[in-house]
C-alpha cells in the first residue's frame, strides 16, 4: 500500500555542466542520457558582511524519449527546470567496495532562457513533445504554455504572462 504522506519531488532550475552523455542501452532497448546541472545560491556572511556564490552540482538521469530531446537540444550553459524524484542505488566497483549515489530521475524537462553556448543544429520543435510518461512532457519555449486544443469550452489563452 503506498503511503499517503509521502512525496519524493525535485524541482531544479540550474545550467548544464556538460552536453549529456547519451546512449542505448542494448538488454532494455531504452536510451538514457545523463548530465550534471548546476544551481546557484548567494550566501551571506554576517560577521563579515559580504556575499558569495554557492554552487551545487546534480546528477540527473533521463529516460526514454526525453534523453532523446536532451541529446538533441541541450548543450553546456543552457538553463533548463528539471522535475523529477530522488534515486539512489549502489553497486560493487572492481576492486569489491560497495559504492553508491544518488541522482535526479527527471519526469519534466523544460527548456529556459538562451543557450550559453552556440546554438544547437537543426530545426527546432514546433510545439510539445509527447513522451512515454503520461506525467513527463517538455515543450519548446516559444510555443504558447496553453495549447488552444487544450482549452475548456469558454476558456482562451491568457494574454499576458503571471508577473513573478
Amino acid at each position: 500500500m503506498r503511503d499517503v504522506n509521502s512525496l519524493n519531488r525535485v524541482i531544479l532550475v540550474g545550467r548544464l555542466g556538460q552536453k549529456p552523455e547519451v546512449r542505448v542501452i542494448p538488454q532494455m532497448d531504452r536510451t538514457i542520457a545523463r548530465f550534471s546541472l548546476a544551481t546557484n545560491e548567494k550566501v551571506f556572511n554576517p560577521t563579515t558582511k559580504e556575499s558569495s556564490d554557492r554552487t551545487e552540482w546534480h546528477r540527473i538521469v533521463v529516460w526514454g524519449k526525453q534523453a532523446e530531446f536532451c541529446e538533441r537540444f541541450l548543450d553546456r550553459g543552457r538553463q533548463v527546470l528539471i522535475e523529477g524524484k530522488l534515486r539512489t542505488r549502489s553497486w560493487q566497483d572492481r576492486d569489491g567496495n560497495k559504492r553508491s549515489t544518488t541522482e535526479v530521475e527527471a519526469v519534466n524537462i523544460v527548456l529556459l532562457g538562451r543557450a550559453e553556448g552556440p546554438r544547437p543544429e537543426g530545426p527546432r520543435p514546433a510545439g510539445p513533445v509527447e513522451s512515454t510518461s503520461p506525467e513527463a512532457s517538455f515543450a519548446d519555449p516559444a510555443a504558447p504554455e496553453f495549447p488552444a486544443d487544450d482549452l475548456g469550452p469558454g476558456e482562451r489563452e491568457p494574454e499576458d504572462d503571471v508577473p513573478f
